[in-house]
């Protein structure tokens, strides 16, 4: 008997590149104190104010089976939030309530690709990205970017690619590199997409997190609503990753195939997960605002401990809750440089390799530990990297 080479082939056969973490975690466990700067973990957790009323519908009953799609309430509550920020009409006919965003992601990937097709995405990319278009079946392409232009993709490099793809998978702002697409770069994205018939599919669970720019839900530009499958998520702007509790927006044909899918494979959310979920959206922009503050305070913090030397630079930080770090200068590679520093300083970082070619000789930081911490270890970082040129 052999296993399906589907799930055999998800990581490619190589490494998933996570390394560095692995071992941290590892170091952790035996008892050595380590700074992890890896996950997009918030340091402050979920708001007691949310746990409680998700304690409060468990303890009233919603523990049962609850509706597939989502419940009818927070499907409309998902639509309207979407509708006030994009401008675009959108009801819950619209909306499929999924086990977090990455759930979301294997969701719209099943429902616009078949076995074989091409799906395209941007290198660098989140680490699941090209596992999970390989999960349903399809061949990953990346679409390489460059730090020499904050990687932003090209509407030119994306028709290259796309004669033969049925998707392109895009996610702004932008984990690993903290990018937040022009409307420029998305108006290149929106023109490849109706050049070739593509579907697009839109990560936006960091829309909450945007330092510098605009966020732009490319549904929202012309001829795209029909076209895009958007997916969000509680676990950024409301500090609930272990909730997991996302959605997709998407056309309501395209919905109704979602839910036949979601009743075959994960039955829906909890009902208490989907009450925390409706009454932390209700508490309005405040409390997105708060879990955002910490990231937005530390970007400048990144920024002033990364002044004055020019070993460590630091690409744009526009948004997200990480900092993408260029050392090149210090002739390593980012997988040799995290390792290293790992050792050294006991710190952990992600290496840009980790997130595809395009973030090679790179690191990303994650800016989730207290300030004073978060600095001490910048400045330990900084300290290391200018160590190895002087070698």
């Amino acid at each position: 008997m052999e296993l399906s080479t589907r799930i055999t082939n998800i990581t490619g056969g190589g490494s998933d590149g996570w390394g560095v973490f692995y071992r941290a975690r590892q170091m952790r466990r035996d008892g050595v104190p380590v700074t992890e700067l890896t996950i997009g973990e918030h340091d402050i957790g979920t708001d007691a104010d949310i746990l409680a009323a998700m304690h409060a519908a468990a303890v009233g009953g919603h523990t049962g089976y609850a509706e597939v799609p989502g419940i009818a309430s927070l499907r409309s509550k998902v639509a309207a939030r979407i509708q006030d920020r994009t401008g675009v009409p959108t009801t819950a006919d619209n909306i499929l309530i999924t086990p977090g965003g990455q759930a979301a992601l294997f969701a719209a990937h099943s429902a616009v690709c078949n076995q074989g097709d091409v799906a395209l995405y941007i290198d660098p990319y989140y680490a699941t990205y090209p596992g999970t278009i390989r999960a349903v079946g399809a061949t990953a392409r990346a679409i390489v970017t460059s730090p020499e232009t904050a990687f932003q993709p090209s509407g030119a490099a994306i028709q290259a690619q796309a004669q033969d793809a049925v998707s392109l998978l895009i996610n702004s702002p932008n984990n690993p590199t903290g990018a937040v697409y022009s409307h420029a770069t998305l108006a290149g994205i929106a023109d490849a997409c109706q050049a070739h018939d593509l579907w697009l599919i839109s990560d936006e669970v960091y829309d909450t997190q945007v330092w510098d720019g605009t966020h732009i839900s490319p549904r929202s530009l012309p001829g795209m609503v029909e076209r895009t499958l958007v997916v969000g998520s509680m676990s950024k702007s409301h500090a609930m990753t272990g909730s997991r509790v996302g959605w997709i927006c998407a056309p309501a044909e395209v919905v109704t195939h979602l839910i036949n899918l979601a009743t075959h494979t994960t039955y829906g959310v909890a009902g208490f997960i989907q009450d925390a979920a409706e009454f932390a959206l209700g508490q309005g922009d405040a409390v997105e605002q708060a879990v955002a503050a910490p990231f937005k305070r530390r970007r400048e913090l990144t920024l002033q401990a990364l002044a004055g030397q020019n070993v460590v630079r630091p690409l744009p930080v526009q948004g997200a809750m990480y900092a993408m770090l260029d050392i090149r200068a210090t002739g390593l590679s980012g997988e040799a440089f995290a390792n290293g520093l790992l050792d050294a300083e006991h710190i952990a970082v992600m290496p840009g390799e980790s997130f595809g070619v395009a973030a090679a000789g790179h690191i990303r930081v994650a800016m989730t530990v207290d300030d004073d911490r978060y600095v001490a270890a910048l400045k330990q970082l900084v300290r290391f990297a200018q160590a190895q040129v002087s070698q």
